[in-house]
């Protein structure tokens, strides 16, 4: 019995070096992103948002799975923004079924209630099947959610709303957008889950474009 613990607290540290080789072998892929694999530029680099923070960009669609499979990494990233970054999603319009979509985004959005209700909305669509493309079965849904069904309709149908819609075509086409989920960040570089091997990989990589974009912004 005594010669079994000895080996055991023989074999502790290079059990811990093992561990800890693994543990850097998992994060090397996010500090290391090579261009043309893990990411790529811009061709035409746009200021993002004010200029004044590090914005970082979604192009996703309610309808779209591999965005709904995303969307619980995300969330978890979002938790903890660095005060120099801000986040914002553009919704994309493959097909007119994606155009109600991203009209229930904006509504949502312009109701306070995206933070809240986005999770929900994945979760109807891709897990209980609910058929949210229908304008009636939105607004009814939304009222199943807490919000009023009047305020609901008026705010989908809003100039506001159709403004945002065409925005977002606008946007989608800068930046040529062919599949989602697609990441910009500081609207120079592009990532996405294809490119890093997985969904779980995407919010570290976003975190090292982050610290790139930060180190190549002028100095104040």
């Amino acid at each position: 019995m005594e010669a079994i613990r000895t080996l055991a607290r023989r074999a502790a540290p290079l059990v811990a070096v093992f561990f800890a080789a693994l543990a850097f072998a998992a994060a090397a892929p996010a500090q290391d992103l090579q261009e043309g694999k893990q990411y790529a530029r811009v061709k035409n680099p746009a200021p993002a948002g004010t200029g004044k923070k590090i914005e970082v960009i979604e192009f996703f669609s309610y309808g779209c799975p591999h965005c709904a499979d995303l969307e619980p990494e995300m969330q978890a990233w979002m938790k903890k923004l660095p005060p120099d970054v801000q986040f914002r999603r553009v919704p994309v319009m493959f097909q007119e079924r994606w155009v109600v979509l991203a009209k229930v985004y904006y509504t949502l959005e312009a109701l306070g209630e995206e933070p809240r209700l986005s999770p929900e909305v994945f979760a109807a669509i891709h897990k209980s099947g609910t058929n949210l493309t229908s304008e009636k079965i939105f607004f009814d849904w939304a009222a199943s959610k807490g919000l009023e069904r009047k305020k609901v309709e008026d705010t989908y149908n809003s100039f506001a709303v159709g403004g945002k819609i065409n925005r977002a075509k606008t946007e989608a086409q800068q930046y040529n957008v062919q599949s989602v989920p697609l990441i910009i960040v500081d609207g120079k570089f592009i990532t996405a889950t294809d490119k890093v091997g997985s969904h779980a990989a995407v919010p570290p990589a976003i975190d090292a474009l982050v610290v790139k974009a930060r180190a190549e912004r002028p100095k104040s």
